[in-house]
């Protein structure tokens, strides 16, 4: 089993920069992708960005120049740099992993989501 913990939502003005963290714990796991949804009300959820253990990166249209992924491999943890933030992008965000698990599995995890509001 593998748990999600993210951080760093909150509020923040139009052409603000926010930075959400999210770290993996467990035992038995590695990691093949992390990375960052988002859902914003009445709207399904959808792909931010996500980092690989290659470091190949891939990222929404919408966000590419504007928000950046990493990750800390030592610590389990990947990030999501977020500037110039827009009304468009308040959201629930979302980290994912997907790992191959202690019986060779590849399973997915979510975190339990953090609130982005980018408001005036």
């Amino acid at each position: 089993q593998v748990q999600l913990v993210e951080s760093g939502g909150g509020l923040v003005q139009p052409g603000g920069s926010l930075r959400l963290s999210c770290a993996a714990s467990g035992s038995g796991f590695s990691i093949y992708t992390m990375g960052w949804y988002r859902q914003a009300p009445g709207k399904q959820r959808e792909l931010v960005a996500v980092i690989s253990t290659g470091e190949s990166t891939n990222y929404a249209d919408s966000v590419k120049g504007r928000f950046t992924v990493s990750k800390d491999n030592a610590k389990n943890t990947v990030y999501l740099q977020m500037n110039s933030l827009k009304p468009e992008d308040t959201a629930v965000y979302y980290c994912n992993t997907v790992v191959r698990d202690r019986t060779n599995s590849i399973a997915s995890y979510w975190g339990q989501g953090t609130q982005v509001t980018v408001s005036s």
